[in-house]
């Protein structure tokens, strides 16, 4: 993909991903990016977000939002880790029920299916992103990586998760994002979603490779 089609900015350097934290005033005005950028996407999918109706929207210099966000795909990830940690508070708040990890988790991954069927145009647009993103967003894409196992770890119930049940965990978290991808295409019906991930999640129960 160009640096144009992904709306790229050469030379760009975050304030993201490993840089210095930001201060108040630099954090409210990435929230106001982020908020721009779901309104578009919840609007009109992946091709609505552009950086320019970005900067617009969140009343920031275009310049700006590429200093925050060097290209659209990046943007878009981190959007997706921002909708990710708001489900895992919402999770936390009501933790979800069943009799062993699996159903808790596959539970878990349905309620983040439901959540995101609600905003089609934002979850194609965030799944997209993620498909499209390089090296270059490494550090964005590892954040949602890591809230993912962390929801899923969540609804294990485990504190001390042994090597195998991680591995687990990280099969799931794989296996969560293809369905979701599959979802969106069309090539793959939310009882087979339910199938799959109740498949997948039967390996958080299965006793350690001896």
């Amino acid at each position: 993909m160009t640096a144009e089609a992904s709306g790229a900015a050469p030379g760009a350097t975050p304030l993201v991903g490993g840089a210095p934290a930001l201060t108040e005033r630099q954090e409210a005005r990435r929230r106001r990016i982020l908020a721009a950028t779901t309104q578009l996407a919840c609007r009109g999918g992946f091709d609505a977000v552009q950086m320019r109706e970005v900067a617009e929207a969140a009343e920031v210099a275009l310049g700006t939002l590429y200093r925050y966000f060097p290209s659209k795909i990046h943007l878009l990830v981190a959007t997706m880790q921002d909708q990710l940690a708001h489900l895992h508070t919402t999770l936390r708040r009501r933790p979800p029920a069943g009799d062993s990890a699996a159903e808790r988790v596959a539970e878990t991954l349905m309620r983040a299916f439901r959540a995101l069927q609600r905003e089609p145009h934002l979850a194609d647009a965030m799944a997209r992103a993620l498909t499209f993103a390089d090296r270059s967003v490494s550090a964005e894409v590892d954040a949602v990586s890591r809230r993912t196992a962390a929801i899923i770890l969540d609804a294990t119930g485990l504190t001390d998760p042994t090597p195998d049940q991680l591995s687990a965990i990280r099969v799931i978290e794989h296996t969560w994002h293809a369905t979701l991808i599959a979802w969106l295409s069309g090539r793959a019906s939310i009882s087979q979603v339910r199938a799959d991930l109740d498949t997948v999640c039967r390996l958080i129960d299965l006793p350690p490779a001896g």
